[in-house]
């Protein structure tokens, strides 16, 4: 019998992304609009900047620009959050990160599923946003009860996507034919289905308990709530939105304007009211009000002490004077961060990747890093950072819910417990970004050695 030639997970993962976007340019036209003034913009950004172009070039990121999105989803249990983790891993994505949302607000815990080596990060950056429910924040104990039975009987992937899981895990992964059945099977799962699986009264409770819990529980599945494409400059891109007829939330989540932007920078359009068919016989319709369009900026990948001082930085403007904006607030206490690269790097607040530019010599492989790049022979570009922030995250999901004074949450985060419905750990970023600046200075080392 031939053995099967597999195909790669990084390429399941670009056709899965690519059918993805498409689905939702269909069902969201807006994100049509969406793209379009993304690629305008880094389009632009690129022709003004030759330096941009050039450092993004050297570091892979312009080949990835165009293709790179982050989606989110919602499952509602236990059960549907370990069967999704098993059908990412098919495309080479892993759960990076723990993410209590519930002390913003959002009675959720959550994870990001992207790849994690450098190659699968240049191939496709994909990632999905994946927040778990937490059913006991329901107060009401007869409407928890209720919606652990509604969730209890859905299905959320159809029997298809179910057996060629198993198959890949079987074999250790799919072929190119058994690859172009699974990313519609699978795409089944996140499209969105105008019927809710409840009663227009159950409906009702469960959106006053909490609008998410609401989106969660009453649908067949996971819809996909928002995709996101990466821009190079979110301020011109925030600009642009009302132009083009599309309504931006009123700030921009994450650190203010910088000449070299860290982490994460988040804007959105307003959820759009969507027309639903309820259950029961009485045939009721409404309408149902929880998926957007986002646009992000990623910067540099903060080391721990970096994102101690960014979390401080936050704080301080969150909780200044009051009487001034909150965007002037946000500036005033980041001229407390470094906005020069050297000057990142040096302090030990951002990872850098390095790479050898010019011949070495016989003391080339005695010399630091620093002594290095003084000579010319070793530069550094800062490692993209490929994950979220908590805060940005629930700031995003209230504003666009509806919900920006909803109830709060007492109970704390238990990443203990979200790993153990995953099935597995969840991977720490920073050291993931740890482990990408060494492996750089072990090909620097190596390659001046060769």
């Amino acid at each position: 019998m031939q053995a099967r030639t597999l195909l790669s997970p990084d390429a399941i993962r670009s056709d899965f992304s690519a059918a993805l976007s498409a689905m939702y340019r269909l069902e969201v036209p807006q994100y049509g609009v969406l793209m379009e003034l993304v690629a305008d913009i880094n389009a632009k950004a690129l022709a003004a900047d030759p330096a941009l172009r050039e450092a993004l070039a050297a570091g892979d990121q312009i080949a990835r620009l165009d293709q790179e999105r982050h989606g989110a989803i919602r499952v509602g249990t236990e059960e549907e959050l370990a069967l999704i983790a098993r059908m990412f891993a098919v495309m080479g994505m892993a759960p990076v990160g723990y993410y209590d949302l519930a002390e913003a607000g959002v009675p959720v815990h959550s994870t990001a599923f992207r790849p994690v080596s450098d190659a699968a990060l240049a191939a496709n950056p994909f990632r999905v946003f994946t927040s778990l429910l937490r059913l006991p924040l329901i107060e009401d104990p007869a409407l928890r009860e209720a919606a652990a039975a509604i969730l209890g009987r859905r299905r959320i992937f159809t029997p298809r996507a179910l057996e060629l899981l198993q198959r890949a895990e079987a074999q250790g992964g799919l072929d190119a034919e058994q690859a172009a059945a699974f990313v519609p099977a699978l795409l089944d799962t996140f499209r969105w289905h105008g019927d809710a699986t409840v009663d227009a009264a159950t409906y009702e409770h469960l959106l006053a308990s909490h609008r998410l819990v609401a989106d969660v529980v009453c649908f067949r599945g996971p819809h996909i709530n928002h995709l996101t494409p990466r821009t190079l400059d979110i301020d011109a891109a925030q600009a642009e939105m009302p132009r083009r007829g599309i309504g931006a939330k009123a700030l921009i989540e994450g650190p203010p304007t910088r000449r070299h932007p860290i982490l994460l920078r988040q804007t959105s359009f307003k959820a759009l009211e969507e027309p639903i068919a309820f259950a029961g016989a009485e045939g009721a319709s409404g309408a149902h009000t929880a998926r957007f369009g986002e646009i992000e900026q990623r910067g540099a990948a903060l080391t721990r002490a970096g994102r101690a001082l960014y979390n401080r930085l936050l704080n301080e403007a969150r909780d200044g004077d009051v009487a001034a904006p909150y965007a002037e607030r946000l500036v005033r206490a980041f001229e407390a961060f470094p906005d020069d690269l050297d000057a990142m790097r040096r302090t030990g607040l951002a990872f850098f990747r390095y790479r050898a530019v010019a011949a070495g010599d016989a003391d080339a492989a005695s010399q630091s890093i620093d002594e290095l790049m003084a000579r010319g022979i070793v530069q550094a570009e800062p490692i993209t950072y490929e994950d979220f922030l908590p805060v940005s995250a629930a700031g995003i999901f209230r504003s666009n819910l509806g919900d920006a004074s909803g109830p709060t949450y007492d109970a704390p985060g238990s990443r203990a417990e979200f790993e153990r419905a995953l099935g597995c750990a969840v991977h720490d970023e920073i050291a993931l970004y740890e482990e990408a600046e060494q492996r750089s200075i072990a090909n620097v080392r190596a390659a001046l050695v060769a």
